[in-house]
Formats: C-alpha cells, sequence, structure tokens
C-alpha cells in the first residue's frame, strides 16, 4: 500500500507559485526533484503509489505523484536524497496543519481527497469558513 510525505513549501504564497517554482526546475534542470538530508526509511511503500502533499502558509492544498527516489549530493559533498517529482500539481480538499521542519510520514488513511477534476482551488470557499464547517461535521 502507498505511503505518502507531507512537506512544508518554503515561500510558496500558493498553488499556482509553487507550480511556477517547480516549472522553473523542470526546465533547468529536466525534472522536478526536492532534495532533502534524509533518505525515507519506507521507500518501496512511498514508490508504491506515493504522493507529495504540499503545504502551503499552514493548509496542505495539493499532492504531486512520487516518481524515484536517488542519492543526490550536497553542496558541501554530503549524501541527500532526491525526491522526484511527477509534472504538474493535484489540489486536495486543504486541511489545515501545523508547522514542522523536514518531511513527514502521510498515511493513505490520513491524507485528504483529491478535488474534483477541473475544479479551480481559487473558486473554493474561504478557508476559514471550510475549517469551520469541517468542525461543525457540514463539510
Amino acid at each position: 500500500m502507498a505511503l505518502h510525505l507531507k512537506k512544508l513549501s518554503v515561500g510558496s504564497e500558493d498553488i499556482k507559485t509553487l507550480a511556477a517554482w517547480h516549472d522553473e526546475l523542470a526546465q533547468r534542470q529536466g525534472r522536478v526533484m526536492h532534495v532533502t538530508r534524509s533518505f525515507p526509511k519506507r521507500a518501496d511503500a512511498i514508490l508504491d503509489g506515493g504522493s507529495m502533499y504540499w503545504i502551503i502558509k499552514g493548509w496542505m492544498c495539493a499532492r504531486q505523484p512520487i516518481i524515484d527516489l536517488v542519492e543526490v549530493m550536497r553542496g558541501d559533498g554530503k549524501p541527500a536524497c532526491g525526491i522526484v517529482l511527477a509534472k504538474g500539481l493535484i489540489p486536495v480538499v486543504e486541511r489545515r496543519l501545523r508547522p514542522f521542519q523536514g518531511w513527514r510520514y502521510l498515511e493513505p488513511a490520513d491524507a485528504p481527497p483529491d478535488l474534483p477534476a477541473g475544479t479551480d482551488p481559487d473558486d473554493m470557499m474561504p478557508r476559514e469558513m471550510q475549517e469551520e464547517l469541517r468542525d461543525l461535521g457540514l463539510l
């Protein structure tokens, strides 16, 4: 069963700015790859259909399928993990999360569902209203 990762997208304002950053990476490097110090111990489960769930300004709002985990060298010569991601972001039903450092595992049962195809996240009701309705059990 697939296992996912969740990661803060520091510096991104919204899904569009994250997508623009990834487009620039793809043009410069030929692929979208996020480099992190730690190699996941549960790599086999991640490579079995896992995704990177992106958190922007405290809200989990998009995911990206993980294609591969490769060993790369950091600028200081130390080994690191390159998380190779599919191009394009898939918007998900947004969920508020507390900040953390690095990445964390995300079990499939805890992953938010994708937004229906063709749904524009900009057309959704405000995040705070969604959160309040979810707390009341109405969403």
